[in-house]
């Protein structure tokens, strides 16, 4: 479309890409658990910008499967879980 157009390519679209993705707020799951604010941030961050991540550090893991830990978090807030990369969430509202 030459450099006019609003379609990107190479550079700019990893650029947007990388921009997007920072925008993600992240909200870290540690060794006190699902706490009421901690579901309350995260619903919060869902209704502003649509995309949360949620990390699972090691105090909250204590050995449990992360897909069962996964499925907990996802009954408990106001979206889905569309992407579970190592013990990082992707919940979209």
């Amino acid at each position: 479309m030459g450099s006019s157009g609003s379609v990107k390519s190479g550079k700019g679209k990893r650029v947007a890409n990388r921009e997007a993705r920072d925008r993600i707020v992240t909200v870290n799951v540690g060794k006190k658990g699902l706490t009421e604010n901690l579901i309350n941030e995260i619903n919060l961050q869902l209704e502003k910008h649509g995309v949360a991540k949620v990390k699972m550090l090691r105090s909250f893991r204590a050995g449990n499967d992360r897909k069962e830990l996964a499925r907990m978090i996802e009954s408990r807030v106001m979206g889905e879980v569309v992407d579970l990369r190592g013990f990082v969430l992707t919940i979209k509202h």
